[in-house]
This record gives structure tokens, sequence and C-alpha cells, in this order.
């Protein structure tokens, strides 16, 4: 039996693949730990691929095959890379992206196919100009309602940063309840909850699904 109704399934297709201009290639990785959804994780995957010919997946062993994994700057699995075409734009999930979160999961790979956010001009020109490595982890549970704006605007920045042809800024749904040791790591408490590291070090840390600007002014507050 499918995870995604036949309802949902017409939906995708007309209100978001219908705007799909390049390929999207979603690369998964799959390890020993943290695997409980692994199963459910490639039959979301195999299930989305069908219902368009601009969208193809493949499921990758993160244990034996470290290389590919390091060239995709995934650390641990379950991980899905949204790509176009192979390359990375810094878009990540760990963690099956299920509930709320499947949403998100959906409009990401349009801005990917599309190269296109809906961030403000000045927005996206701050965001070009980051030239540090930075990290946007955010803790989400299916069930928050919230978290996916968190979640997609973590995912805009990163996009953002790497059509300017920098790739500096990875964004990282983690899904707190199958990574428990890191949220344990990050004190969450409630989610969503965001985490900006610079340069490997954590600078910021907030608690909410803050609006752009807001969101934006905690970056450049980690990068000052």
């Amino acid at each position: 039996m499918g995870l995604i109704s036949d309802g949902d399934k017409k939906v995708i297709k007309e209100e978001f693949f219908s705007k799909l201009e390049e390929p999207v290639k979603l690369i998964a990785f799959i390890g020993k730990e943290h695997c409980q959804y692994c199963d459910q994780l490639k039959q979301i995957l195999a299930e989305i691929s069908e219902l368009s010919d601009k969208v193809t997946y493949e499921v990758h062993d993160f244990d034996a095959e470290k290389e590919l994994a390091e060239k995709y700057r995934v650390d641990r699995a379950p991980a899905t890379v949204i790509t176009r075409n192979g390359e990375d734009f810094g878009v990540r999930f760990f963690g099956l992206p299920a509930g709320h979160e499947f949403g998100a999961f959906l409009e990401d790979i349009v801005d990917v196919s599309t190269g296109n956010t809906d961030l403000a001009p000045d927005t996206k020109e701050a965001i070009a100009n980051v030239e540090r490595d930075v990290r946007i982890l955010v803790f989400v549970t299916p069930t928050c309602p919230y978290c996916p704006m968190a979640v997609r605007m973590a995912h805009k920045f990163a996009l953002e940063n790497t059509k300017a042809g920098k790739g500096k800024i990875l964004g990282d749904m983690v899904e707190a309840i199958e990574y428990p040791e890191w949220a344990d790591e990050y004190k969450v408490m409630a989610v969503p909850k965001v985490v900006i590291m610079v340069d490997g070090e954590d600078k910021v840390q907030f608690e909410g699904a803050y609006p752009e600007k807001m969101f934006l002014e905690k970056l450049l507050a980690a990068l000052e």
C-alpha cells in the first residue's frame, strides 16, 4: 500500500510538480543507525519520483559510500539531499520528511528545480555576500505546524547562497525524534529550535519560526 494517497498524488502533480523546470535528483543516505523509518523514506522517494519525469532518486549506504557522503557534506544518516542535476544546494533533510515537513519537502523540490525563492531582494543580497561556512540546524517534529516555516527559511538561505556561487550555507532539517542524541546535545525542549553554526562553532540558538527579516538578523549576528 502506498504512503501517498491518490488524492495527494493529484495535488502534488498539479500544484507542485507542474512548476518544475530543471531535473531534480533526491539523493538519500541510509546507515545502520537511526533507521527505524528508512523503509518509509525509500518508499516516499520512490512514490514521489513516479509523479514527474523530472524527479529521480538514489539511495546510498552511508557507511559504505563515505566519499559520496562527504561530497554532499552529509555527516550522518538517514539524510536526503535535494539536488539539481546532482548539484548540491545545501538543502538537506536529516530524518523522514513526514507530517507537516512533507509540504516543505515538496516546496523545496520546486525551489531547487527552478532556482528561485520568494526571499526579498535585500535578503538575497545579504545572503549572497556570506562567505564563511554556515550550518543552520532546524530541529523539528512531524506534528509541529510551525516547523516547516523555519526549515524553509534555512533552505532558501542555502539555495540563494549557492546561486551566488558561494555554496557556504547548509540548511538542515533535523527530525528530533529520530536523532535524540543530536537533540539532547542542543537541549531541544521545544520545536522548531534553530542552531546557527559558523566555521564549525555554535554561535546563535533560538526557538520559534521567525519571519524572514528576524531570521536574517540572527544569521548576521552569528557572523559578527
